[in-house]
């Protein structure tokens, strides 16, 4: 199904009405132009970017806005933007009298304004300039407050536009990242099947079978998205610029993310609070899918657990501690709110046993996966290197206590928490 199509909507066969805020998809040459038509009852337009980012798309947006008030907030280009209150502050101190937001950038960028957009009051439009991510088309903000990976329901942007040239010569990391991303969803429609087994959780197969269109699209682009071919960098943009509104047609970011974002979530967390590097976005979760195959593999090989792996509450406490300093307590307060340390799932286990080996026998396995990512230069060794298998062993024991959301990693918590093995 083309974007066009989507964006009117669906009356879909899981009772529900699909339905998406995006007005404009235009991903084509010169698409900055499109911004003229799309802001013409807009008198005051404010620009977000960063060095870079207006570097390769700036001019042929402020160009486009030609008559109107325009305001810039450029971030340095040689740090990384983290999505902060400092940098929601830098933002907001220009937003007054603004009746626009454009924010020229991928994924932080994006996610600033969205944030900025929504709890200001102000229409945003994205001017994207990397195949990075999904989150263009999605109403989620992954903001860093409070020391944590915090996703706030925001609204969508009025307009998406991407000019596949600008796309295209993206730094590789990049276009890696955007790909990853797309791979990523193996794991985290395979959470989706999980949950809606284990706790009834809403499961639409159309939003379902859509997604993993997406992915098997991609795949077949990898050798294009390497040569940089403008067709394929645009056909990756398009498959996440979908798989966003399909995370639009769901309410939620279910179809998209899972263990496997989880994961990624807490390299970027853990690099944070300790000043360490970590991955662009996808491709953390690129490398986090090829572990939460290998997790599913696990669990096949080995019966049901007698009892639940459990620790005491001040052990708990002392673990929490140690891997999130200062943020343990919101992750503590999230899964008491929850309930998931409370909850004892082996009666459903042994119930549904059959039904869950089987959902996570749909996971290609680890080595396929692993291929898939060689395919675009994404080595395995190179995710070892930079965190080691310690630190990647507590991501397995601890990304789940950062989200609410029903994972694999809880699964394997519930059977193998207290081993560490995980290549």
């Amino acid at each position: 199904m083309e974007i066009a199509q989507l964006l009117q909507g669906v009356s879909c066969t899981c009772g529900r009405t699909h339905t998406c805020q995006i007005k404009y998809v235009y991903i084509e040459r010169g698409a900055a132009g499109r911004l003229a038509e799309i802001c013409r009852d807009s008198g005051t337009v404010l620009v977000v970017a960063d060095e870079n980012t207006y570097a390769a798309a700036g001019e042929d947006t402020v160009r486009a806005l030609a008559g109107k008030t325009v305001r810039k907030v450029i971030f340095p280009g040689d740090t990384l933007l983290v999505p902060d209150e400092a940098a929601i502050a830098a933002v907001e101190k220009e937003l007054p009298g603004a009746d626009l937001i454009v924010g020229i950038g991928a994924g932080v960028i994006q996610d600033l304004c969205k944030y900025v957009s929504h709890f200001g009051g102000v229409p945003y439009l994205v001017v994207a300039t990397a195949p990075s991510m999904d989150g263009y088309a999605s109403d989620g903000a992954a903001m860093i407050t409070g020391g944590m990976k915090v996703t706030y329901a925001c609204h969508m942007p009025l307009a998406i536009v991407a000019d596949p040239a600008v796309l295209a010569a993206a730094p590789m990391d990049m276009l890696q990242a955007g790909y990853g991303d797309i791979i990523g969803k193996f794991s985290a429609l395979n959470d989706w099947k999980l949950s809606h087994c284990v706790n009834g959780e809403y499961l639409c197969p159309f939003i379902y079978d859509l997604t993993m269109e997406q992915v098997r699209r991609v795949l077949s682009l990898a050798e294009g998205i390497v040569r940089r071919d403008e067709a394929a960098v645009g056909a990756l943009m398009e498959a996440l610029v979908i798989v966003g509104i399909m995370m639009s047609f769901a309410g939620s970011s279910r179809p998209a993310s899972g263990s496997e974002h989880h994961l990624s979530h807490f390299f970027e967390i853990t690099g944070i609070l300790a000043g360490t590097p970590y991955f662009p976005h996808g491709i953390d979760v690129a490398y986090s899918t090829v572990v939460t195959a290998r997790l599913r593999r696990k669990i096949l090989c080995h019966p049901l657990p007698e009892k639940i792996y459990r620790l005491s509450r001040p052990e708990l406490e002392a673990e929490i501690g140690r891997i999130y300093g200062s943020s343990a307590s919101g992750c503590l307060a999230l899964q008491d709110k929850v309930g998931n340390y409370a909850a004892d799932r082996l009666e459903i286990f042994r119930a549904k046993e059959q039904e869950i080996r089987a959902i996570l026998s749909e996971m290609p396995a680890p080595e396929e996966i692993r291929d898939m990512l060689a395919l675009v230069g994404l080595e395995m060794d190179a995710f070892y290197a930079r965190y080691g298998a310690a630190h990647i062993a507590d991501a397995v024991l601890y990304a789940k206590d950062l989200k609410d959301r029903y994972t694999v990693l809880w699964l394997n918590y519930d059977f193998f928490g207290g081993e560490k093995d995980v290549r």
